[in-house]
């Protein structure tokens, strides 16, 4: 048993120097876990694997929720005052940002178009929240600019996401057949379970029925391999599709 005990400390410590030396850490944690195996493991655990964990950015990403759902306006009050003592190009950012995520469109939209105008006019995150801001305030055309500059300039930033804000953004000016089109040329490339609800939304919006019982077959199929941390995860976007569903019934 005593042996059983020292090997099997040594295989944890085995597993912790692989995950070391793939994630790129100091090669003293080798030293500390080869040395120590039972206490260098332990330590290891809580310096390094855990907080790097799918189960620490869970808790992490709901505890972020929770704080929110308890004070939603704080990072806005934070990023106005912040801006209003030190009218810098990085807190004008930090105010774009908060203003979008607290759901004030219009006044975003501003804000990034005022960071545009300067030295940071080609940064492919601001064009970013532009698009999405511009997008959210219903004016289309001024969201595929800014879509369409970052796929000129980077194809592969944010490029599925890009994606759809090019779809929906179509749509918004009017342009329905440019936004099939765009969804029709990236599902193969994209094909995600993303990328085919946000297609299905859009064709719930627009009567195309058909397109849609065929993409819910594809999230179905795609569904039906889900573990429960996915179908936790997906929650969001699979009320988004419900709600699409009722508004067509």
């Amino acid at each position: 048993m005593p042996i059983l005990g020292v090997s099997l400390h040594i295989l944890v410590a085995l597993y912790f120097a692989v995950h070391a030396i793939r994630s790129g850490q100091n090669m003293y944690w080798l030293l500390i876990l080869f040395s120590f195996p039972l206490l260098g493991s332990v330590v290891y655990f809580f310096a390094i694997y855990l907080p790097g964990s799918r189960l620490q950015h869970s808790a992490g990403k709901a505890l972020a929720l929770a704080a929110k759902a308890l004070d939603p306006t704080k990072e806005l009050r934070e990023a106005r005052a912040a801006f209003e003592f030190t009218p810098t190009a990085q807190n004008q950012m930090r105010l774009a940002s908060a203003l979008l995520e607290a759901g004030e469109a219009q006044e975003a939209a501003q804000a990034y178009e005022t960071c545009l105008a300067g030295p940071f006019a080609a940064d492919l995150d601001i064009r970013w929240g532009a698009a999405r801001a511009f997008l959210a305030c219903g004016r289309g055309a001024q969201a595929l600019v800014h879509a369409r500059f970052i796929r000129e300039n980077d194809n592969n930033f944010r490029a599925e996401a890009i994606s759809v804000i090019m779809a929906q953004a179509h749509q918004a000016a009017g342009e329905k057949s440019a936004a099939k089109a765009e969804f029709d040329n990236s599902l193969t490339r994209f094909g995600s379970v993303e990328y085919k609800a946000e297609y299905l939304i859009w064709a719930l919006s627009v009567g195309e029925l058909g397109l849609a019982e065929r993409l819910q077959a594809d999230i179905d199929k795609d569904m039906s391999r889900w573990t429960r941390h996915h179908q936790a995860a997906n929650a969001p976007l699979l009320k988004r599709i419900k709600q699409a569903q009722r508004q067509q019934s």
